[in-house]
């Protein structure tokens, strides 16, 4: 591991002349570094890899010390291993803020079409190629030099905001024991504000902050008809068909308008607002390459609503796989014993997901005819989060971004998947934030996953920024205040 950057005495010119200056300096080192990280194949979906999931949690507690963080300790869960760290600042009525990523990493292997080894950085062409390196190591690392420019570039000695990170070991394998952990630690994760850094921007020339994630919920129903597969012909028309059933689940999903049709689904949701439509219409959306990129070959969605405002800010309900019945070659005239759907409901802010389960319990007991039999189990669910666009530490994030990119107007969106960012906002009762880098063309999950090292940069600078405005940002907002220690 490279040597700490040192606090360097505050040279004459402007804070980002300052900032940028400490970073070039820095660059390679902290790079050096980043490939170090990188080279642990912390994969937390493959058991044989537990060992290295917990190595590269040791390695970023290490690293975080050397960077400067007073508390630096792995969590311990009953899954992969998280990692805690906290920096005071010197000002005891200074807002706290949470920082949250994960270290462990998709699988990867070079047979899965990767042009290098996955887990030997390389560079080339201003990326540096690596499973991790974009999702989510890279994003995470960045702050480590961010919050060292930010000491340089302001002659402090410790950061103008109390500076907490939590580092999940498997979000990559569902953030099982995430929620179990921040209820646990919730005294020492305290904070006024959570900044997630397991996000992206819209291109390379869009800066783009993110406002919000839907939640989702998910369910497998068994259908469950005649005791064994019976003659459709002794039988058919005059016994419930198990998979005929299925279809009609299926087909009551959605109305003609595309609208989820379960009695009770929409309610509590957050509405767009007509400033939300108008910001996502400002987007340079280029809807034949967005289809490209779906594999898809048109759009259909919820009518009124266009095509990023369905994947943003609408809740959704999905077939996720169905069947039932003889599949085989040729024909077999049967009613069967049985079929099966899998179900899947993204939601957004505003909807309960316990709400969703009972409503869906409910429309499925109404569709279901007397002689079949079935059974409904739904998974863990996600929550959706969503941050105000007034909230002034959103506005103090778009500042430091804009500040990055050379005074670039910093653009709003949303994310259509989910993630575990709600448990954060659900337990800790603290507003979240949405703070990458990262852009689609990294390839996030993807073989020749990378990051696009000047704006790696540029997430640096945004957080050296980030820290010393959030004071002020949050001066005359009202906060609990219990993340002080």
């Amino acid at each position: 591991m490279s040597e700490t950057p040192d606090s360097a005495v505050h040279p004459a010119g402007t804070e980002t002349e300052t900032v940028r200056a400490y970073i070039e300096r820095h660059r390679s080192a902290f790079l050096d570094d980043l490939a170090e990280w990188l080279r642990i194949p912390s994969v937390s979906g493959q058991p044989e890899r537990a060992g290295d999931v917990r190595r590269s949690a040791a390695w970023l507690v290490a690293a975080l010390k050397e960077t400067g963080f007073p508390t630096a300790e792995v969590w311990e869960t009953d899954g992969a291993p998280a990692v805690f760290a906290e920096w005071p600042s010197d000002d005891p009525d200074a807002p706290t803020v949470l920082v949250y990523g994960h270290h462990d990493v998709q699988p990867a292997a070079r047979e899965d079409g990767w042009h290098t080894d996955p887990f030997e950085p390389v560079v080339v062409d201003g990326r540096m190629y690596a499973r991790g390196a974009a999702d989510d190591k890279g994003q995470v690392f960045f702050h480590t030099l961010g919050v060292r420019a930010h000491l340089a570039a302001t002659g402090r000695t410790a950061p103008a905001v109390h500076l907490k990170l939590l580092v999940e070991g498997e979000e990559e394998s569902g953030s099982t024991h995430f929620r179990a952990l921040v209820e646990k630690q919730a005294a020492r994760l305290a904070t006024d504000v959570v900044i997630v850094s397991d996000t992206g921007m819209w291109s390379e020339t869009t800066p783009t902050v993110c406002t919000g994630m839907r939640g989702v919920a998910d369910c497998e129903i068994d259908l469950f008809g005649p005791d064994q597969d019976i003659h459709s012909g002794s039988f058919g028309g005059a016994v419930p068909n198990p998979a005929t059933v299925a279809g009609r689940i299926v087909a009551a999903l959605h109305d003609a308008d595309e609208r989820v049709a379960i009695p009770g689904f929409y309610e509590g949701v957050t509405e767009l607002s007509a400033t939300e439509r108008a910001l996502v219409a400002e987007l340079p959306f280029d809807e034949d390459a967005w289809l490209a990129t779906a594999r898809s070959h048109g759009t259909l969605g919820e009518r009124g609503y266009s095509t990023l405002e369905r994947v943003w800010a609408r809740p959704t309900a999905e077939v996720n796989g169905i069947g039932g019945g003889y599949q085989g070659p040729g024909g077999k005239t049967i009613v069967p014993a049985s079929a099966h759907l899998k179900l899947s409901f993204r939601l957004v802010a505003g909807q309960d997901p316990d709400r969703i389960e009972t409503a869906v319990r409910d429309w499925l007991a109404g569709l279901v005819p007397a002689g079949i039999r079935y059974e409904i189990v739904f998974g863990a669910p996600t929550r959706p989060c969503l941050t105000p666009l007034d909230h002034p530490a959103l506005k103090a994030v778009a500042g430091a971004m804009s500040r990055a990119f050379d005074g670039a107007k910093v653009r709003y969106t949303r994310e259509g998947g989910s993630g575990p960012a709600a448990d954060l906002q659900d337990v800790l009762g603290a507003p979240v934030l949405f703070l990458g880098i990262s852009v689609p063309s990294d390839g996030w999950h993807a073989p020749n996953e990378k990051i696009e090292l000047d704006l790696l940069m540029k997430g640096v600078e945004t957080t050296a920024h980030l820290w010393g405005d959030l004071p002020t940002a949050l001066h005359d907002a009202e906060r609990p205040g219990p993340g002080r220690p």
